[in-house]
Formats: C-alpha cells, sequence, structure tokens
C-alpha cells in the first residue's frame, strides 16, 4: 500500500481565500452571511440568505479564450487549484503532462446560468442565447475538465458530483488513486457557485433558515433553535501526492490521508440514515487501521437541518462511544454543497496543525434529540491530535468519511 500525503491546499470562500484571513474570522466567530437582497424579487423564496464569495473575479492573467468556456464554478475551481499547485511547488511543472498525474474534482451541478438559454429553446423555440459553450459551462464535470484543459493534466479524470459529498469523494477517489498505484500526484477537491436556484432547492423541502434579518445568528448547526441551512459558495483543492514521490522532490507535507469510507443509505432520496453514516465512519476507520480512540476530533458535516444534524451526531456518538469533541465549520461558510468537503478538509488540516479547533457558533443550547459529543463552542479548543476526521453526507444517502493525520 502507497501512503498518500496534502503537499498544497488552497480554497476560496467568503471569509476569504487564505488561511491567514480565514483564521482571524473563526476566532472572532464571524460568519459569512449576509441578506441577499438581489433576490429580492422573487417573492415565492422563503429564505434570502447566503454567504457569497463577493470578492472573487476571474484572475486577469486568464486567457480570454481559454475562461469561454469557464462558468463561476469552474473559475473557482481553476483559481483553487492553481493556487494549490502552487503551493505544493508543483506548478508549471512539466510532470504534471506526463500521465501520472490526474484529477478528481466535483460539484454539485454546472454554472446555473447557462441554463436559462435552453430554457428559452423550450419554450420559445428561439437559440438565441446559447453559445458553442453554453453545454460546457453547465455539465455536471464542468470544473475537472477545465483544471485538467487548464494545466495540461494528462491522468485520470474522475468527476464526481454528489451533490455535498462532492469534494470529499473527490479526495477519497484521488487518495485511493494513488494508493493502488494508478497516479502518483492527484488535484483533488470540490467547487460550487452561489445560485438561487440552490436556496429554492432546499426551500421546496422547507430546510432552509429564515432569518432573514439576523443572518449573523444562522446557521445554527446543532442547536435546539435552529430553522435551517443557508448556502454558500467556494472551492477548495488539495494536491495529493504519493509520499515517496513527494519526499524525493523535498515536497512540505501538511497532513497524511489513512483512511476513507463512502457508502449509501439505499433507504430515501432526502433523509439521512445515521446506521448507514455511522458505517461510512467505521470503513474509514478500518481502512486507516486505527481504533475510534486514535481520533481526536471529527470535523463535523453540520448542516442545521433537523434530521441531518441527528442522525450525524447519534451516529457519531454510536461509532465513538464517548464525548468525542465535534465542530461544525457551516456555522462560518453556510453550506457550499459540492465544495464544503474539500474547505473543511483544507481547514481542517490548518487548525489541527495549528492545535486549535474552531468553535461552532451560533450553538447555544444543544438539541437534547442529538448524540452526546462534546460540542466546541465559546473560544473553541486548544487541543493537539495526530488523528482527526472529516465527515460529509449528501442526498442520495451518499455518505463518505476521511481520516487525516498529522506529520511528523
Amino acid at each position: 500500500m502507497r501512503r498518500v500525503v496534502v503537499t498544497g491546499m488552497a480554497g476560496i470562500t467568503a471569509l476569504g481565500d487564505a488561511w491567514e484571513t480565514i483564521e482571524p474570522a473563526l476566532r472572532a466567530r464571524r460568519n459569512a452571511v449576509r441578506a441577499m437582497h438581489e433576490w429580492a424579487w422573487m417573492h415565492e423564496l422563503q429564505s434570502k440568505l447566503a454567504a457569497p464569495a463577493d470578492h472573487f473575479i476571474a484572475p486577469s492573467h486568464y486567457p480570454r479564450k481559454t475562461v469561454r468556456s469557464m462558468g463561476r464554478v469552474a473559475l473557482m475551481s481553476v483559481r483553487a487549484s492553481e493556487v494549490a499547485l502552487a503551493h505544493a511547488g508543483l506548478l508549471d511543472d512539466a510532470e504534471l503532462k506526463g500521465g501520472r498525474a490526474g484529477i478528481a474534482y466535483g460539484s454539485s451541478s454546472g454554472s446555473i446560468e447557462p441554463l436559462k438559454g435552453f430554457g428559452t429553446l423550450l419554450t420559445t423555440g428561439s437559440m438565441r442565447e446559447l453559445t458553442s459553450t453554453s453545454y460546457i459551462q453547465m455539465m455536471s464535470h464542468t470544473a475537472a475538465v477545465n483544471i485538467g484543459l487548464y494545466f495540461g493534466l494528462k491522468g485520470r479524470v474522475i468527476p464526481t458530483s454528489s451533490a455535498c459529498t462532492s469534494a470529499s469523494q473527490a479526495i477519497g477517489f484521488g487518495y485511493e488513486a494513488i494508493r493502488w498505484g494508478k497516479q502518483d500526484v492527484m488535484v483533488a477537491g470540490g467547487s460550487d457557485e452561489l445560485s438561487p436556484t440552490h436556496g429554492a432547492v432546499f426551500d421546496t423541502l422547507f430546510a432552509t433558515s429564515q432569518k432573514n434579518d439576523s443572518p449573523e445568528t444562522t446557521p445554527r448547526p446543532f442547536d435546539r433553535d435552529r430553522d435551517g441551512l443557508v448556502v454558500g459558495e467556494g472551492a477548495a483543492t488539495l494536491i495529493l501526492e504519493e509520499r515517496e514521490h513527494a519526499l524525493a522532490r523535498g515536497a512540505r507535507i501538511h497532513a497524511e490521508i489513512v483512511g476513507f469510507g463512502c457508502n449509501s443509505d439505499g433507504a430515501h432520496i432526502t433523509q439521512p440514515e445515521a446506521e448507514t453514516m455511522g458505517g461510512a465512519m467505521r470503513l474509514a476507520l478500518e481502512d486507516a487501521s486505527l481504533a475510534p480512540e486514535a481520533i481526536g476530533w471529527v470535523n463535523a458535516h453540520g448542516t442545521a437541518t433537523d434530521r441531518g444534524d441527528v442522525a450525524e451526531t447519534q451516529a457519531t456518538r454510536a461509532v465513538f462511544g464517548r464525548a468525542i469533541p465535534i465542530s461544525a465549520l457551516k456555522s462560518y461558510f453556510g453550506h457550499t454543497l459540492g465544495a464544503c468537503g474539500g474547505i473543511e478538509a483544507w481547514l481542517g488540516i490548518e487548525m489541527n496543525r495549528i492545535g486549535w479547533i474552531s468553535p461552532t457558533i451560533n450553538l447555544a443550547h444543544v438539541d437534547p434529540r442529538c448524540g452526546d459529543l462534546d460540542y466546541v463552542v465559546g473560544e473553541g479548543r486548544q487541543m493537539s491530535s495526530e488523528y482527526f476526521m472529516s465527515n460529509n453526507f449528501a442526498f442520495g444517502g451518499i455518505n463518505t468519511s476521511l481520516v487525516f493525520r498529522q506529520p511528523g
């Protein structure tokens, strides 16, 4: 079995694009949720809240011809990957084009804007809003494809489009591709752009927060008084590399991936099952050859939805059999959908490195139906752990669990 390490990390979030910017916001317990006045005209949309990455624009050095095939979701994924490759010391490295470097990347969908043109075609018969790149921007594998094209990667492409597990599945599948000797380097992660359609999806399920007049108070993962999730946007990329390959070129190792578990509920399209959620965690522990006692803390999915929070925490308690520390980053960034598993893995590695775990903000009263866990609140938690687990769960009953090890 080959060992897989993380040698580069980068992302785009509503709280900034670098750990040095994001960490102060986490310590200040400041979330990125704001009122979306731009959505005011959508009268039937109940939740007018989101966590947009307002600052992000296409970098000026991206060629116009290249950008034509990229919607916002692809632009964010390419930029996050560019910075991550530079962080790993692999940007412009000829080895990327040798066939041993691939991509595992996901989003819950492609860009939404081009869909309007197809809607116009279907309702009026006119193709006036369609271009030669409309489909390329909207296709579910637009992020993975555009990363490969921009950097000239010649290895395998593993596109993942599994809603909220898109990025965590990509990281897990990238890890497996290296572990089993199919690739030496994988660009892995996820991206999703903000659209009112994403909010509408959860609105129809009565799963969105409606605290439109107090955005700083929501979402509230695990809280008795939570009223639903808030959608966000962003991207995050991890550069995964075979350990000996990384050491041979003198790369800095930020973490090691030691376990990945993935399964499905096979029960209900939107209602989670605690038993199979726990099964994914057990699969990750088994893959890592670790006992539950080895894990120091859990990086939660924590959407602030009623069924999700209860099932996830009950599953976590059942797996670990103790009140393990748990924290939910969605209380800061909202639900970034296909990007969340990448953002949370990246920031989890950073927090574990400095020995401080961010608190779940807006968590004042733990829902008594939630599992008996050590919910990190207040000023956060000073702690050092060799291993931590990062979990994500998605529509369709898709469950993922990743175990990371602190290098040393």
